[in-house]
């Protein structure tokens, strides 16, 4: 990989998300509360689970309505997901997939902050992908499925040459990611559309799109940091990420620290 200083701003725009836009798709909806309904027999449990699902609407309003009538209940919550799992138990014997179904019920609280982040990513969504767009490929996903059309030794995630298919996508050194900054760029885009979808339901995009962001997350290990400020944030982002267990990860962490003058706290960031 050639050294760059500058960010890739041909890069940038191809891995970028379509701008927000106004939209009546994306006020707010109201939403009539679900209706109450025997599921165990158990008054309490079926409180808490009747609650639960006014919280899964994601609606603010509703959830804080939901969160201050929890209130009301005396039982414990933690005794209230133990009388559940063995509600769930009895009547799915040898099931133990539905006994674990249970796990987290009495969580209310972080399940009404996952349920407003991901009503959160829903409305952005709709925002950047009018109608049913969001399900389209993008230019960048478009570009992926192109560049590895036809490679022979391509045939999916787990079954593909990661030289021929590091070659293909060299071969366009005008949308490569030119600094550490700009693979950090494309790597959040990455992310970023796969939770948008993920906010409505599990969608992985191509497959030639998941190579590429391994083939991008490789990068962090070749080439250099302009500054020790760009080797720190890089740092920082792995450990944001949860990435200290990829296999690549002590090679990322070497080429960083390889800047003139990288002082890092090597227990904070070890990989061990």
């Amino acid at each position: 990989m050639n050294k760059r200083l500058e960010d890739n701003q041909k890069h940038r725009a191809m891995f970028s998300l379509p701008p927000i836009q106004s939209s009546k798709e994306t006020a707010l909806v109201a939403q009539d509360l679900p209706p109450q309904k025997v599921v165990t027999g158990d008054k309490e449990v079926d409180a808490l689970l009747w609650l639960r699902e006014v919280i899964s609407t994601g609606q603010e309003g509703l959830i804080a309505i939901a969160l201050e009538a929890a209130k009301n209940i005396k039982t414990p919550f933690k005794e209230l997901e133990k009388r559940y799992t063995q509600k769930l138990i009895k009547d799915n014997p040898g099931n133990w997939a539905a006994a674990f179904s249970s796990f987290g019920f009495a969580d209310i609280q972080g399940l009404a902050e996952r349920s407003i982040e991901k009503e959160m990513k829903r409305r952005e969504a709709n925002a950047r992908f009018p109608g049913e767009t969001i399900w389209d490929n993008t230019p960048a996903e478009d570009f992926c499925v192109t560049t590895l059309k036809r490679c022979p030794k391509f045939k999916g995630c787990h079954d593909y040459d990661e030289a021929a298919v590091r070659k293909r996508f060299l071969k366009y050194d005008d949308l490569l990611p030119y600094t550490l900054t700009d693979c950090l760029y494309e790597l959040n885009y990455w992310n970023d559309l796969y939770w948008l979808r993920n906010s409505f339901s599990s969608c992985d995009g191509p497959a030639e799109a998941t190579v590429r962001e391994w083939f991008v997350f490789g990068l962090l290990a070749e080439i250099k940091p302009r500054s020790h400020a760009e080797a720190k944030f890089v740092l920082w982002w792995l450990r944001e990420k949860d990435h200290n267990d990829h296999q690549e990860y002590d090679a990322i962490v070497n080429n960083l620290l390889d800047h003139p003058g990288m002082v890092v706290d090597q227990e904070r960031f070890s990989s061990s």
